[in-house]
This record gives structure tokens, C-alpha cells and sequence, in this order.
């Protein structure tokens, strides 16, 4: 039976007592946010300004994206992954439960160094498909064009960020490969698995605002 959003007591800055909030609301004000479902323009564009508004408001501060992705549409995924590296907040990626296709260009997104899985989160990676399934030939052959730029533009990004080199990539792009997170981390997609050693979010984050 569905629970609802729970919420958290918070306290807005300039206010004596703390209110009620969701608890994604409370999150976000630490700058932890959240890609959990499929990559849509609707969910991009609300991480986009996210992303922007809380590095506008702090840009010294850490931004820390959690996903738990199964893909989604090929530009909004670009969308997000360009807006964090515009930028000037370093971006956390953390995978929990899987990061595939989009999701995991996503999570190589996120800043060198500062990449994470969880010990039993899986990885996904593969070349765009088409969602074009009628039209003119013409139409089709248009399509088949603009695939063929996007998956070289996504083997570049994954080469790049993962340090392997690029006939690698276009082969493992070649078809669905499913990793563990030891498997990722060997791959380059990540950096560090989380555990009870790594600690990722700061508790000072959770300190109520003067």
C-alpha cells in the first residue's frame, strides 16, 4: 500500500520553528538529489535546474546525484550530463540498484574521482536505439544518420572518462554488457565502491541553516 512522500521536519532560514517538508525537499536542501526512474525532457529538465539553481545558491559546495536509472531518451540524458559539467560545484554520482544505458552516462558524468557504486549495484551500458518504427525511407535514413552521430559522441564522452580507449568502447557499445560494481570500477566508469569505509555524504550537510 503506497506510504506517500514522507515527511521531515525542517527549519527555512529566518524562521523560530522548523515546518514540515517531504523528505526529497529536505534533501535537496543539502544538495543530495535523486535519478530514479526513466530519463524523460520532464525529469531532465527538473535535474537541469537543480543542478544550476543550487550551484547558483553555493558554488563551493558539492552536489551528490544518487541513481537508480534503468535509461531513458538520449538527449535529456546529454542534457543532464552537460549541466554537470557546466558546472562550477564538483558533481557526486552514486549508483544504488542500476545505472543503465542513459543512467550510466550519467553516472560517468559525474566528477573524476568522485564516481561510486554500491557493493551490489549493477551498470549497464549500450548504443542508442531508435524509437522511429514508421515513415519514409528518407525519414528513416535521417534517423539512422542522427544514431550514428549520437553513438559517437557517446563513445567519445565514455572514453574519455573512463580511459579506455576508443575500439573498446564501440565494441562493448556493440550490445547490452551488464556489470557488477568491481566490474565498473575496473572499467572506469567509477571510481570507488561505497562501503562502511568511504563515507560520501558529509554530516555537516544536515545541519539546519542559521
Amino acid at each position: 500500500m503506497p506510504i506517500g512522500v514522507p515527511k521531515v521536519p525542517f527549519r527555512i532560514p529566518g524562521d523560530e520553528d522548523a515546518t514540515w517538508v517531504d523528505v526529497y525537499n529536505r534533501l535537496y536542501r543539502a544538495r543530495l538529489l535523486f535519478l530514479t526512474q526513466e530519463i524523460t525532457t520532464e525529469i531532465s529538465n527538473y535535474l537541469v535546474g537543480l543542478i544550476i539553481y543550487l550551484s547558483i545558491e553555493d558554488q563551493t559546495q558539492d552536489l551528490y546525484l544518487f541513481i537508480n536509472c534503468p535509461g531513458g531518451w538520449v538527449l535529456p540524458g546529454i542534457a543532464i550530463f552537460d549541466a554537470m559539467q557546466l558546472v562550477l560545484p564538483d558533481v557526486y554520482t552514486i549508483c544504488m540498484g542500476i545505472a543503465a544505458s542513459m543512467g550510466s552516462f550519467i553516472l560517468v558524468g559525474g566528477e573524476i574521482t568522485k564516481r561510486f557504486a554500491f557493493p551490489h549495484a549493477r551498470v549497464m551500458i549500450h548504443q542508442p536505439a531508435s524509437s522511429f518504427h514508421e515513415g519514409a525511407t528518407g525519414e528513416c535514413m535521417m534517423e539512422a544518420e542522427e544514431l550514428l552521430t549520437l553513438r559517437e559522441t557517446l563513445t567519445k564522452v565514455y572514453a574519455q572518462r573512463t580511459g579506455q580507449p576508443f575500439w573498446v568502447l564501440t565494441e562493448d557499445l556493440e550490445r547490452d554488457v551488464f556489470m557488477s560494481a568491481r566490474e565498473a570500477q575496473a572499467h572506469g566508469i567509477i571510481d570507488l565502491i561505497a562501503n562502511e569505509g568511504v563515507e560520501i555524504v558529509k554530516k555537516d550537510q544536515w545541519k539546519d541553516p542559521k
